[in-house]
């Protein structure tokens, strides 16, 4: 086994018993649609019964030969187009993706891998969507499947007969997400294929309505003459009371269907009888009595039947649809128990719309399964998103868990953004943790110098009231504080002689706390309690 690009390259040729042997058990590019609800060919569950039976696809011989020689054929004539468009030689090849996960059997690859070739034959409608600009729906996931085994930058895919002429073509490359859908539905696909019931055939029922009543013969001439009135009613009673109303199934659906346009047809053929009689006699009381009570039961049955018809059919509907609702819920919660610290969101399903214009319950159950699928699938990648958040916010946040209380809003964000924003909130809380202790080491030191300003002036008066000048000379540069504040006459100003310098403010604080031996916050609060009014006008009658 070789690679080319990301593909692991198998040794055999395409069609062989090996080839044949290996895509019977692989999940193949042709199959994509498949899986996505996309083709027109097999439903996604009668797909699941095929796989999980194992019953190989049966081709008819018109189909061997028109359809699929006719490929190999279209495919050799185009082949030569496709090259001069690529100016590359094309190899046909088959492989796996570098996982051994997929698997593919490419129409043409460069020698590099680099490039790849998807052709079709022509068709109309696939034709005008390569001109509109787009590989078209049925075919999109075979050519993205192609591009993700092959791990090519790009697909030419091409519609032609294999004429110049009828030939389109458009350049496909893989897009944002595409193989990570990809991936999740075929991992849909498998868990839906471990638990998958395979059903019966299927195929639409005509219907079929009761056994024929017997011919109804009535002769009068004045009074009834010959008549099998009786045996009739009997019989007709009894298959009418016999007619089935417990409507399940498509089969009984047609069948009640048909026994709708029986009983019409019963109540036509009775009124003609009654008219043939009364053409014969003017009245004969009995025989339209009788004639009357089966055209009666007949039409009220009829009309019963067709009422349980419509309102049966919309209660399957309905049934079918719930089911889907009802399996998906159990999906999500099954999701939400798995995340455990966060919910998803559900993803918008619409059951009632896939449902219409289907006619059979098959059909339904089909649109309902494709569709129960595709919500899955993206309801299984968000989860994936965000357990994988979940996961980061604990790595990368580790420490700072009381910075993501939002856990809900931060596992919306896109896996790739996430770590910048856990880190830019670390970063801002740690800028301004930084700024709370700047903030906190200048207040320390800015009160630790005032501490240690206080120290040095007191210190400085101590040393001053221990000095041995004389007290006259200290005084004045410090007074007594506390004859000062003993005094209980205020100190009168003398404007006979000249006033020494006034000492600081902080010199008569340090010489208050130094007489009373008390801190200098406890003066400044003596100071600032100070009611000067009797003194000021003391003050004022000395002058």
């Amino acid at each position: 086994m070789n690679m080319v690009n990301n593909m692991k390259t198998l040794n055999f040729t395409q069609g062989s018993p090996e080839w044949k042997a290996h895509r019977k058990t692989a999940r193949n590019a042709s199959e994509a649609p498949i899986i996505m609800g996309a083709s027109k060919h097999i439903t996604r569950t009668a797909f699941l019964d095929r796989k999980v039976t194992g019953t190989e696809q049966e081709f008819t011989d018109w189909f061997e030969k028109n359809v699929l020689e006719r490929g190999h054929e279209v495919e050799a004539l185009a082949r030569p187009i496709a090259e001069n468009m690529l100016e590359e030689e094309l190899f046909p090849v088959s492989g796996t993706s570098d996982d051994g996960y997929l698997s593919a059997s490419l129409d043409g690859a460069t020698m590099l891998g680099d490039r790849i070739w998807e052709c079709k034959q022509w068709n109309e409608k696939k034709a005008a969507d390569v001109q509109a600009g787009k590989v078209p729906d049925c075919d999109v996931w075979q050519v993205i499947h192609q591009l993700v085994v092959s791990g090519a930058k790009e697909c030419l895919y091409m519609v032609t007969d294999g004429t110049p002429e009828n030939t389109v073509s458009i350049w496909r490359s893989l897009e944002e997400g595409e193989e990570k859908t990809l991936r999740a539905a075929w991992a849909q696909f498998d868990l839906d294929a471990e638990s998958h019931q395979p059903r019966e055939p299927e195929y639409i029922p005509a219907g079929k309505a009761p056994e024929s009543l017997p011919a109804l013969h009535i002769e009068v001439t004045g009074m009834v003459t010959a008549s099998n009135l009786n045996e009739f009613k009997s019989q007709a009673l009894a298959v009418i009371g016999g007619i089935n109303k417990d409507l399940q199934s498509d089969e009984d659906f047609a069948d009640a269907e048909k026994t709708v346009k029986w009983l019409g047809e019963v109540e036509s053929r009775l009124e003609s009888a009654k008219e043939h009689a009364l053409s014969q006699t003017a009245s004969i009381d009995q025989l339209f009595k009788a004639v009357d009570d089966i055209k009666e039961n007949a039409r009220r049955t009829r009309l019963d039947l067709n009422k349980l018809v419509t309102a049966r059919k919309e209660a399957r509907r309905n049934e079918i649809r719930q089911a889907g609702v009802d399996a998906y819920r159990a999906h999500i919660d099954s999701l939400n128990a798995r995340l455990g610290r966060v919910r998803l969101p559900d993803v918008p399903a619409d059951f009632a719309g896939v449902m219409k214009g289907k006619k059979t319950i098959a059909s339904l159950s089909d649109a309902v399964s494709v569709e129960l699928a595709r919500v899955k699938i993206e309801s299984n990648q968000l989860a994936d998103d965000y357990a994988k958040n979940l996961a980061t916010i604990d790595e990368e946040g580790k420490g700072y868990e009381f910075l993501f209380s939002d856990l809900a809003d931060l596992v919306t964000i896109n896996p790739t953004h996430l770590a910048g924003v856990i880190q830019g909130r670390i970063a801002k809380h740690q800028a301004e943790e930084k700024r709370k202790e700047d903030e906190q080491r200048e207040r320390i030191r800015k009160e630790e110098q005032a501490k240690a300003e206080i120290e040095a002036q007191q210190k400085l008066a101590a040393d001053r009231a221990n000095d041995p000048t004389p007290k006259a000379e200290q005084q004045d540069h410090f007074p007594d504080a506390k004859k000062m504040v003993d005094q209980e006459k205020p100190r009168v100003r003398q404007h006979s002689a000249p006033t020494k310098t006034r000492p600081t403010d902080q010199e008569i604080i340090g010489t208050l706390s130094l007489a009373y031996r008390v801190h200098e916050s406890k003066v400044l609060e003596w100071l600032l309690d100070m009611d000067l009014s009797d003194a000021e006008e003391k003050l004022a009658a000395n002058f």
